[in-house]
């Protein structure tokens, strides 16, 4: 607010509008850091009222991979924005960087750490994190030996791909770090070559 005074010396007070984030260009390059104590909080918050919602260990990972499904619904349109001036990747090999790259640093700060693809099976890549933060802050019960929490990005990760146009699926497995094994349709292949 800044203020003016007159030759009277009354003082007015000149109120700039604020600005509102939907005011603000969407295509910005800011970089928004986010406490890594509230990450935990918010992300602990989220595995316990899965948990609370399922009874098994199968179940629980299935709330968490559709909650993931429902976050990378939603971030795919800001990161083409952002990244790609809303361009769509149609090639295989590029929609598998941008999610490597691209997306892991906007969701992480960093890339993915590899980027593989299996030796039997063209239908098969695998992304590979030798820390997953997800996985971070998560102790795993032993009765629930079996989890991982991970495919909640596994969710994000196959959201992306699926409306993108790449049919797929995506799990997570414990396998140097985690591991995020992508397997596409048929159909995905064959239109790539």
């Amino acid at each position: 607010m800044n203020s003016a005074t007159n030759t009277a010396g009354i003082s007015i007070s000149i109120i700039q509008p604020k600005t509102s984030i939907l005011d603000k260009p969407i295509n910005t390059k800011v970089k928004h850091d986010i406490s890594i104590n509230l990450y935990a909080l918010l992300f602990s918050e989220l595995v316990q009222y899965c948990q609370n919602k399922s009874l098994s260990v199968p179940e629980f990972q299935s709330k968490l991979h559709e909650v993931g499904q429902s976050i990378g619904a939603k971030l795919i349109d800001i990161n083409f924005y952002r990244e790609k001036n809303g361009k769509r990747e149609i090639k295989l090999l590029n929609i598998l960087q941008f999610v490597k790259i691209n997306l892991w640093k906007n969701i992480f700060g960093k890339e993915c750490d590899k980027l593989e693809r299996a030796n039997d099976d063209e239908r098969t890549y695998y992304l590979i994190e030798q820390e997953s933060l997800v996985n971070k802050f998560i102790s795993v019960p032993k009765d629930k030996g079996s989890l991982n929490c991970a495919i909640f990005v596994a969710g994000i990760v196959e959201a992306v791909l699926n409306n993108c146009g790449f049919k797929s699926t995506v799990t997570a497995h414990w396998h140097k770090g985690t591991t995020y094994m992508i397997q596409f349709d048929e159909q995905v292949i064959a239109r790539d070559k």
